[in-house]
Formats: C-alpha cells, structure tokens, sequence
C-alpha cells in the first residue's frame, strides 16, 4: 500500500539556493503584470519628487473627500498563506512511513505570492507558489505528480477550491528539481469588511478535481 504524508516542514535537507536564483526571479515576473498586492519588493530607489511624495501627509478628512464610496477591500489584496499542516509533503512508498532511510521523495512549497486587480465589484487574483521537490534515500523517481490546492475563502467560507497535479521532472543525476505553479484569473465579489484569505498547500486527502 502506498504511503504519503503531509506534515510541516521540520527536518527538511539543506538545499543549495545559488541554482534557484532564476526560479525565484521567473516567478515574480510571472506575478508582475497585475495592479496590486505583489510580495516581491524592490526595484530602483525612488526619485527625489517621489520621495517628497511618500513624506506628505494627509488628514483622515483629505482621504475620505478624495474616495468616498470606495469599499475597504477594494484597497487590498487578500494574504496569501499556506495552510497549517501542508507546507511539505514525504512519500515512504512501501516503505515505513517516518522512517528516513524508506523516503522517497519530499516537497515543500518555499513561497507564495498574488497579485490583484479590483473592478467592477469583483477582485481578479493571480496566485502561485514556487517550491522543491527532493529525492530520498529510497527514492528513484524521475517524474512526480504533486496534489497541490488552491483555495480563497470569506469568512471562513469557500469562495474557490481547485486541486492540481503538479508534474514534476527529475533528470538524474539530479536529486532535486524546483517547480512553479501559477493560477490566473480567478474572480471573487467583494463586500466592504469581508474577511477573505487564499490558501494553498498539498492534498492527498481529496480526489483530483
């Protein structure tokens, strides 16, 4: 009988970072085009007029003359987090799970970012994830299919739910490959003061969908 765990992610090897530069900077220009609410900072430093711009001030009055009807969720973009629980992920095979000379594989989700734009009642999100999938002792795989679920909730309510299968290549003699997962256009209503969060992690638990 198979054996997969989903677990948090204590334990997991040291991975070299210096290969991984390019995933991670991919993945944020994957996230770049959309209006708000992006993770990745940075960039050049702003201009002296920019900078003046940033120290102005402005009294609550100036702020609610200037967007009267504009509903607070309408300035933010819902946090993105991974849920308790399904940052990482160990398949044993066969094998006894726990025991560390029987793991195959192991994948963790290492970031997670979104990005927003909000019109005509509705937030449009793109989210995605970028992660690593490492071979274990027992572990001959060349291809993995990682169960990876996105979902947005308000107010503790599921708004969006979608399971993916994330393939995964390992070409040897590699024993590690980094994977992305980008999911676009995803539409949710928005009402002033809802609580709305994206979560993402790994599901072994529910069928595909």
């Amino acid at each position: 009988m198979r054996k997969m765990r989903v677990m948090g992610g204590s334990g997991l090897q040291a991975t070299t970072w210096i290969g991984r530069l390019g995933v991670l900077a991919g993945f944020g220009l994957l996230l770049s085009a959309c209006s708000m609410g992006g993770m990745f900072g940075g960039g050049s430093a702003p201009s002296a007029n920019t900078q003046q711009l940033q120290n102005a001030t402005a009294t609550p009055e100036e702020i609610a003359a200037e967007s009267p009807a504009l509903p607070a969720i309408a300035t933010e973009c819902p946090p993105i987090k991974v849920r308790d629980g399904a940052e990482a992920i160990y398949y044993y095979g066969s094998g006894q799970v726990g025991n560390p000379k029987d793991l195959q594989y192991q994948a963790v989700i290492d970031k997670q970012s979104r990005n927003c734009v909000v019109s005509n009642g509705l937030i449009t999100v793109k989210m995605g994830v970028v992660g690593r999938l490492m071979l274990g002792p027992n572990g001959t795989q060349q291809s993995v299919d990682l169960p990876l679920r996105f979902a947005v909730e308000r107010d503790a309510t599921p708004l969006f739910s979608e399971l993916y299968q994330i393939p995964v290549a390992v070409t040897p003699p590699a024993q590690a490959s980094d994977f992305v997962k980008v999911v676009e256009n995803v539409q949710i209503p928005y009402v002033t003061g809802d609580d709305i969060t994206i979560w993402v992690g790994f599901d072994t638990t529910a069928k595909k969908s």
